[in-house]
């Protein structure tokens, strides 16, 4: 089964006095995509190509500054949050039993705390870009969460309860921008991948993909399918913490980010705003089962960064 296509238009940013009919219509074909495929594509969200363009091109412009000039933005830096920040190649690997994810470089921005120290020198627009980018994400990921829970009719407010303090440093919520520079046949270890086989950690992810994608999902037969860019969507997956609260209702599909051709010498960039819960918040199953044990948001999120880092840099 491919990944649906869903028109988000009756619901878009800015839209208010939605009709009940046309929440519950939306809300129906949201959890038929994410029971049966764990991925949906969304067209018309009110996040248009241009203003995904206009973010990719003044990241790339930061991944292209020497390194010198990052090193003083690197993850962990940062006394505000372990996360945010600027995570040099091959420091990450999604898939522990591989070699260090490929080439690709990042700059989570997981709080907007007025403390933080931007990036300005070749970049003066980053701060500006990145930041109303991450709350346009914001917007749209409250509006997906109140559709899941009325799809498992639930009170519209349930997972909203949880996401109050998007953006600050009582929440993990990460807008992640990607970069993987051009592959260099000459430099790849065995079974090294541009991003390895994983599955979300929180709540739900965006992602937004330039035209060179790679990007494959795990389908629930057990055989990856391609997920292209498709210009003017955002794709939108289930994570980890939202499959247990639902009790496997929704469920978090893997998914990896191959090599590209021998002889391919292009670049691949994407946007990924990963969703997490508030810091304190108490995850249990929404359905009164005691399938999953409750979990605290960011302890379970520390866990999963042990995986990807390392017990060192995960708790810095």
């Amino acid at each position: 089964m491919g990944i649906p296509v869903l028109d988000f238009s009756v619901y878009e940013l800015g839209k208010a006095n939605v009709s009940v009919a046309n929440l519950e219509k939306l809300s129906k074909e949201f959890r038929k995509a994410f029971t049966e495929v764990g991925f949906v594509y969304l067209k018309n969200t009110g996040i248009n190509q241009e203003e995904v363009e206009k973010v990719m091109h003044v990241s790339k412009k930061f991944f292209c500054l020497p390194e010198d000039m990052k090193k003083p933005f690197s993850r962990g830096s940062f006394s505000c949050n372990v996360n945010h920040g600027w995570v040099a190649v091959e420091n990450e690997s999604l898939n522990p039993r591989r070699p260090g994810d490929l080439r690709k470089e990042a700059y989570n921005i997981t709080t907007l705390s007025a403390d933080n120290i931007w990036p300005s020198d070749g970049v003066d627009d980053f701060q500006d870009v990145l930041v109303s980018f991450f709350l346009c994400c914001k917007d749209l990921s409250l509006r997906v969460l109140r559709l899941m829970a009325l799809g498992l009719d639930l009170d519209s407010e349930v997972f909203l309860n949880a996401h109050k303090h998007i953006g600050s440093d009582a929440n993990a919520t990460t807008l992640r921008s990607l970069y993987y520079p051009p592959v260099k046949s000459t430099c790849v270890k065995e079974n090294q991948l541009r991003c390895g086989e994983h599955s979300d950690y929180g709540s739900i992810t965006l992602l937004f993909q330039s035209p060179e994608s790679g990007l494959q999902v795990l389908n629930r037969a057990g055989e990856y399918v391609s997920a292209p860019s498709i210009p003017g969507t955002v794709l939108i997956n289930i994570a980890d913490l939202m499959q247990r609260w639902t009790s496997d209702v929704y469920v978090s599909a893997v998914h990896r980010v191959l090599l590209p051709p021998a002889g391919d010498s292009s670049t691949r960039q994407s946007l990924a705003f990963f969703v997490h819960p508030d810091d304190e918040a108490i995850i249990s199953c929404c359905d009164g089962s005691d399938k999953y044990p409750p979990v605290n948001s960011y302890d379970y999120l520390l866990s999963r960064f042990n995986d990807t880092y390392g017990n060192k840099q995960a708790l810095v």
